[in-house]
């Protein structure tokens, strides 16, 4: 009998765990601080299916985004979400990014951006709002890198902007 039931418990923890798993909600933007380009290089990482279906919910977007059908469209309106979702503020003065383009890996967009004429850099803020309207659980992390320095920010739907500032 004894055997019995740990052959029983055997199958069933898989089970449960199946059951129990949950996915993340997460979105990772990379900023560094480029001396010779004199530029913020940043990318966004979000996962393909959420941003198909904020895509969807705010733009009406019917096709799947890694078809590459209408890609120029697909793009502009990557590009308007993350204008109206991921603000910079760089040494105390509000910054706007330029959207370079996108690709596809695995299972995440990676959205590529540059603030440019950026000499120096003692402070970056970072407001973003990605994906708050899919996911009460959603998470923005931030990384910045400023010469030897690396900095992270934790963001939420509660705490959605940070501040991070760099010694010269």
């Amino acid at each position: 009998m004894k055997s019995y039931k740990s052959l029983v418990l055997l199958f069933i923890l898989p089970l449960l765990s199946f059951v129990a798993a949950h996915k993340f909600y997460v979105s990772v933007t990379n900023i560094e601080h480029s001396n010779l380009d004199n530029s913020l290089q940043i990318t966004t990482r979000i996962f393909i299916d959420d941003f198909q279906k904020v895509m969807q919910m705010r733009y009406d977007l019917k096709e799947e985004l890694t078809t590459e059908k209408n890609a120029k469209e697909v793009e502009q309106l990557m590009e308007k979400y993350l204008k109206k979702k991921l603000k910079f503020w760089v040494n105390g003065a509000q910054k706007e990014f330029t959207f370079i383009g996108k690709r596809y890996e695995d299972d995440v967009t990676i959205c590529y951006l540059e603030i440019a004429n950026i000499q120096n850099v003692t402070s970056i803020e970072v407001e973003n709002d990605i994906l708050y309207e899919l996911e009460e659980d959603q998470q923005n992390l931030v990384h910045v890198k400023v010469k030897n320095q690396r900095k992270s920010l934790l963001l939420v739907k509660e705490n959605d902007k940070g501040l991070l500032n760099f010694s010269q």
